[in-house]
């Protein structure tokens, strides 16, 4: 038989992590409301690229801020849902650029457009 605490403790960091993974989700709803892809290829690849970095880029903000204490509290899971919402929109824009930028780019390859790319930003 388990221990009651330590089913209620996981079944709390299920639940954290459902919400989280669900304002990821969000997220990405969220932009693609804004820009629709035109591909279902760019549909996928900029979906999963603003849920990865929804979660991932919001784990690394809140671990760089030390903020990671707020989860203990609802306001602060609510604020934290609101970091990880928004560090996944950058990633939807980055997506939609480089399909843009290779569409109009269709015969140059990809160390070409690298290469085009370094040399107009100066990298």
């Amino acid at each position: 038989m388990t221990e009651p605490m330590s089913s209620a403790a996981g079944g709390l960091a299920l639940y954290k992590l459902g919400a989280f993974g669900g304002l990821a989700v969000l997220a990405a709803i969220v932009v693609m409301a804004m820009t629709l892809p035109k591909t279902v290829r760019e549909f996928v690849v900029a979906m999963i690229s603003t849920t990865v970095s929804s979660l991932c880029g919001g784990a690394f903000v809140v671990r760089w801020l030390g903020i990671g204490h707020w989860a203990q509290d609802d306001a602060g899971v609510i604020a934290i849902g609101g970091i990880i919402f928004f560090c996944g929109l950058p990633a939807w824009v980055i997506v939609r650029a480089w399909f843009v930028y290779a569409e109009k780019r269709k015969s140059a390859s990809l160390p070409d457009m690298v290469k085009e790319i370094r040399e107009s930003t100066g990298l």
